[in-house]
């Protein structure tokens, strides 16, 4: 769930260019957008059998060993130094630890539809850091006015005329939360990480690695170890590591290599389309008018504020 600005797992360097592969990117463009629209499916089936923190330890777990194999294949080794290391610890705890848990903890609660459509307020958050000058985006009256479309297309979705009704508020503020630490966190390695000189693969590995390293650190603090092992939520947690960590990581970065970050942050607009439907065919949750009319808002008023300017 992360795209080149802002979403699910997002690396701490930027790609060097490199020979396209086999498979049309097109093809993993929609592969993409499957996997991390399915992914907040998988985090409510596997918080029906496991602790949020259990969920979010897994998924870093078989997500770092993903990243790990391809880095064995390639070669690769992780960084060295001890500022690189300690700054890539503030990128785990911001890009993967936190939102990852925020968003298992509000599935407690919320549909994953919900938490899908809130995951794509990043850049509207993004966007609303800039004002506040904790970015070096420059804002503009075109992306200032997509912030407050977007805004907007949120109160939508929560039905704020209606006083909220039906929604629990502590899961809709961990889902909006997560949202907001993505861009943070990118802020962050933006300012500190940029042209260390290591290679893509190794910085994301290693930024893996301590975030497992410290839901390894956090997760025995508040839970205690299951009694038994549902098979099925078992299995969904794998997939959201494997496939919506690890892999999806891996292809993002052949899709920024291939086409460039613009192209490949279009993924964005798709995840909440896809964790909706998937919400509501294979899980059942319920959807009112509000929550897709809203859905559509946001997304207007992100791509919006990603817009660019003109000279």
């Amino acid at each position: 769930m992360s795209t080149v600005t802002s979403r699910r797992a997002p690396a701490a360097t930027t790609p060097t260019p490199h020979r396209r592969t086999a498979l049309d990117w097109r093809i993993r463009f929609g592969a993409l957008s499957l996997i991390w629209g399915f992914s907040f499916l998988l985090i409510k089936v596997g918080t029906e059998g496991y602790a949020p923190f259990q969920v979010t330890f897994g998924r870093l777990l078989f997500g770092t060993a993903v990243l790990a194999a391809a880095m064995v294949v390639k070669r690769e080794r992780l960084p060295r130094g001890a500022r690189t290391w300690g700054h890539l610890a503030v990128a785990a705890f911001l890009l993967n630890a936190l939102p990852f848990s925020l968003f298992a903890y509000s599935e407690l609660t919320i549909p994953s539809t919900l938490a899908g459509i809130c995951n794509a307020t990043s850049p509207l958050w993004g966007m609303a850091l800039s004002l506040v000058a904790l970015s070096e985006d420059r804002p503009t009256r075109l992306r200032v006015a997509g912030l407050g479309i977007g805004f907007l297309g949120v109160l939508t979705v929560l039905g704020v005329w209606q006083g909220f009704h039906g929604l629990d508020a502590t899961g809709t503020a961990m889902a909006l939360l997560a949202s907001l630490s993505y861009p943070i966190g990118w802020i962050y390695v933006r300012r500190t990480l940029a042209g260390t000189g290591h290679s893509h693969l190794s910085m994301t590995g290693a930024q893996l690695l301590l975030a497992t390293a410290q839901l390894a650190f956090v997760t025995p603090l508040f839970t205690t170890l299951p009694g038994r092992f549902p098979v099925v939520p078992l299995l969904a947690i794998a997939a959201l590591g494997a496939l919506g960590t690890g892999l999806a990581m891996l292809v993002q970065y052949g899709i920024v290599a291939e086409v460039g970050p613009t192209t490949a942050q279009m993924v964005t607009y798709f995840i909440p389309v896809i964790a909706t439907a998937a919400g509501v065919a294979i899980l059942g949750e319920s959807l009112t008018w509000s929550t897709p009319v809203g859905a559509v808002i946001v997304l207007a008023g992100a791509a919006l504020t990603q817009a660019k300017t003109r000279r």
